[in-house]
């Protein structure tokens, strides 16, 4: 593909390694990851991968280039000239990675233990999983104010334990932390059809799961990059067409989600243009109590994907 620029460390052109991690970041500072990252990769056995997702600030591609040479852990940097997308920049990750397994990992992501990737390894050695997610907490994230918001929604629905998330195997699919083996991920790519934010990565789980057990198990990464609730709005403005798209697909399994059943029910409520942004405006009001502002940005949400289905 032109518009990629490949730098590799001193380590990567010799390596063979067994698990290849993979980093794109559009605006985050990788540099903390890959640190955690090295203090506890085995000699040998794994390779980083990071992509520049053509987040247009010079600086901070150096600073990740720089990084990124510096490691004694083979690695690679991927510098993408346009801004490839979730599902397309983490395609072209997989593509140019050399492991028999694939660990993605979000750049705002810090490992929870010490003992992070020997999991994993340990993991692929007696198990060889196709799929294995090990979920993902708030633990190092910062509590402030200005994230309460996203902080309480998230512990309420995405920090799940293993226990928890094998019910739905595949809805609590995420790129934050997911484990593939390379074969696995060879056969279903992410669907690079899906533009903007959200649902690309559990669309991919639906299908997977169709063939393959997910593994969930409790190997959590701290999702460090909490967003304030501007802009968990605009994100949830950008997925609703994506949303639409995993119900077309995979409807027996959609259907069953609560996002899915609160959509439909708003659909049959007049005014929705009227009522709808009351409900953006109750979530970002700082004064209001926080359970309201989580629920009146769900129920946003909701009405958002009503539109689309």
């Amino acid at each position: 593909m032109t518009g990629l620029r490949l730098s590799g460390n001193v380590a990567w052109a010799r390596a063979a390694p067994s698990l290849s991690v993979l980093i794109p970041f559009l605006g985050d500072d990788p540099r903390p990851l890959l640190a955690a990252l090295e203090a506890q990769a085995p000699r040998g056995a794994v390779e980083i991968l990071v992509l520049d997702d053509g987040g247009g600030d010079a600086a901070l591609t150096r600073r990740a280039r720089a990084a990124v040479r510096a490691l004694k852990t083979p690695a690679l940097f991927i510098r993408s000239d346009e801004n490839l997308g979730r599902a397309r920049g983490r395609n072209q990750l997989a593509a140019h990675a050399r492991g028999d397994f694939l660990l993605f990992l979000d750049a705002d992501m810090a490992p929870d233990g010490p003992g992070f990737l020997s999991t994993y390894l340990a993991l692929i050695a007696a198990e060889r999983p196709a799929v294995a997610f090990g979920g993902f907490s708030l633990d190092q994230a910062p509590d402030t104010a200005e994230f309460a918001l996203h902080r309480r929604m998230a512990l309420a629905s995405d920090c799940a334990v293993a226990d928890m998330r094998r019910r739905e195997p595949e809805k609590h699919v995420f790129t934050s932390n997911l484990l593939v083996r390379r074969d696995v991920f060879a056969a279903h790519r992410f669907d690079e059809s899906f533009k903007g934010w959200g649902w690309e990565d559990v669309e991919w789980g639906m299908r997977v799961a169709r063939e393959h057990a997910i593994r969930h198990l409790d190997n959590t990464a701290t999702h460090l990059g909490l967003d304030p609730p501007e802009t968990i709005a605009a994100k949830y403005e950008q997925s609703a067409g994506n949303f639409a798209r995993v119900a077309d697909r995979h409807l027996s399994l959609v259907e069953r989600y609560p996002s899915y059943r609160a959509a439909r029910i708003l659909r049959r409520l007049p005014f929705r243009p009227a009522w709808r942004p009351m409900l953006k405006r109750l979530a970002l009001t700082d004064a209001a109590p926080l359970f309201a502002r989580a629920f009146a940005m769900r129920l946003y949400r909701a009405a958002l994907y009503a539109e689309t289905v």
